[in-house]
């Protein structure tokens, strides 16, 4: 089998803002590049608050997370890539010759001299509500996520959830829907203190400590959702109230898998792989980067998902080639760039 496979230098495992990051800086260091996504799109957690502005990009005026997404995207791509989409990887096995095969959970296989690991927290799927015929629903006007606000211009809509995400929706939909209810069975909100204020300050309505029941409607479409108060057990007290709906948008968090990685012999917490200095796994030759890559003074921002990568890729290059070390230039004065740069400032005049 190994023989029919296309050998890569790089296969980064992930293509989230990590991972796209490390797919062009892979192809700037002139290494052939595989990326692998279990989704069916790039941009991973972006694509989790597409409308959220962005702000801790340094050179970067704030953008949509959903823009930002894209542009990593087209960044990515610079090199030529090869991506490949709605692939989970499910196990990874070292070859006689040190090269690493890496097969999903459908059976597909790909070859490679070296790993970048950037599944974020792993694959993530949002919590669902917990309630009669709620999955009837989900391809009509039962949503986990809010990809367009406009959608929602005039409607009633009821949240239900207290994070950040349902206390953002809430402010991003005051004043393009025509009513917002957020429903929470909690006493205090757990998203930023000045989000919290300006959905108060909205006058946004708020139900606490309720929490959605049932859902009402035809085999279409919710049209009204019966909430009761809880306790703190979230215990149901039959102190009900109707609400009527055109929309209900369920934000109870995430839950995060990363699979088999936990058999794949490298050192793992709850959530993150653990890694060195140089992004290092512990097992030669693979690396992880972002948010599933845990060290001393790990800065938790964009930013520093975008250091990880070219660290990890670096240090890939490395261990393909150790005379390269010193071969790294930044893009200003890399000549990889000449071609790219003489065709911009064609396009320019």
């Amino acid at each position: 089998m190994q023989n029919e496979l296309d050998l890569y230098d790089i296969t980064i495992v992930g293509g989230g803002p990590a991972g796209l990051f490390a797919a062009f800086y892979s192809g700037m260091r002139s290494m052939k590049t595989k990326l692998i996504e279990a989704s069916p799109y790039l941009g991973g957690k972006l694509n989790s608050y597409p409308d959220k502005m962005i702000w801790d990009v340094g050179g970067q005026p704030p953008i949509k997370a959903k823009q930002l997404a894209r542009q990593l995207i087209e960044q990515a791509m610079t090199f030529d890539p090869t991506i490949v989409l709605n692939q989970q990887i499910q196990d990874i096995k070292r070859t006689r010759e040190g090269y690493y095969i890496i097969q999903s959970k459908t059976g597909e296989c790909h070859l490679t001299r070296t790993i970048v690991l950037s599944i974020g927290y792993g694959a993530k799927s949002a919590i669902k509500l917990s309630v009669k015929d709620a999955d009837k629903y989900e391809n009509s006007n039962l949503h986990y996520t809010v990809t367009d606000l406009k959608q929602y211009k005039g409607k009633r809509v009821l949240i239900s959830g207290g994070g950040d995400s349902a206390v953002d929706f809430a402010n991003a939909l005051y004043g393009i829907a025509h009513d917002v209810m957020v429903v929470h069975r909690r006493n205090e909100f757990k998203g930023h203190e000045r989000s919290v204020e300006t959905l108060l300050t909205n006058r946004i309505r708020v139900k606490m400590p309720f929490a959605v029941k049932r859902l009402e409607g035809d085999q279409a479409r919710i049209n009204a959702v019966e909430i009761d108060q809880v306790d703190e057990k979230g215990v149901f007290l039959n102190r009900c109230e109707h609400v009527k709906v055109d929309a209900v948008i369920v934000n109870h968090g995430m839950k995060a898998d990363i699979g088999g990685i936990r058999n794949w012999g490298l050192k793992t917490d709850d959530r993150h792989i653990l890694v060195n200095d140089k992004l290092e796994t512990g097992k030669e030759g693979i690396y992880a980067a972002g948010d599933s890559a845990m060290f001393g003074n790990k800065i938790h921002l964009l930013a520093g998902a975008f250091t990880d990568a070219a660290t990890a890729v670096n240090h890939a290059k490395s261990y393909i080639k150790p005379e390269s070390a010193m071969d790294i230039f930044i893009s200003s004065h890399n000549p990889v760039f000449d071609e790219k740069n003489e065709l911009i400032e064609q396009a320019a005049k």
